[in-house]
């Protein structure tokens, strides 16, 4: 059985993997249009470009957030505060922490 710190190391080195990959994509799909004269309202492919850049973007943007989750789950794991409800300060159920480890409330704080 792996730790609650286990895990979330595990999904800390995912997630940035993730975000170098995203990057990478992200700064090739930048030089291929800066290579290219169309710009990207009269360029047939232009909406193409523009919508890659933008789903690019969008999923930096939730890794990063995610990223910022775990380092968040991590600080309250070495603080001992983890599996802790941050609003009512009750436990928070080791289902939902298994399901969602970077949960910060309860269920029933989650809800309201």
């Amino acid at each position: 059985m792996t730790t609650a710190e286990e895990r979330l190391s595990a999904d800390r080195a995912d997630t940035l993997s993730l975000i170098a990959s995203l990057s990478g994509d992200w700064d090739s799909v930048v030089q291929a249009s800066a290579d290219s004269n169309a710009d990207d309202e009269h360029d047939p492919e232009g909406a193409t470009i523009a919508f890659e850049r933008a789903r690019i973007d969008s999923s930096l943007s939730r890794a990063r957030a995610h990223l910022a989750e775990i380092d968040d789950a991590l600080r309250r794991v070495r603080e001992g505060t983890y599996g802790t409800c941050e609003r009512c300060g009750g436990p928070i159920a080791p289902g939902r922490m298994e399901a969602r480890p970077t949960a910060r409330t309860c269920i029933t704080c989650a809800a309201t």
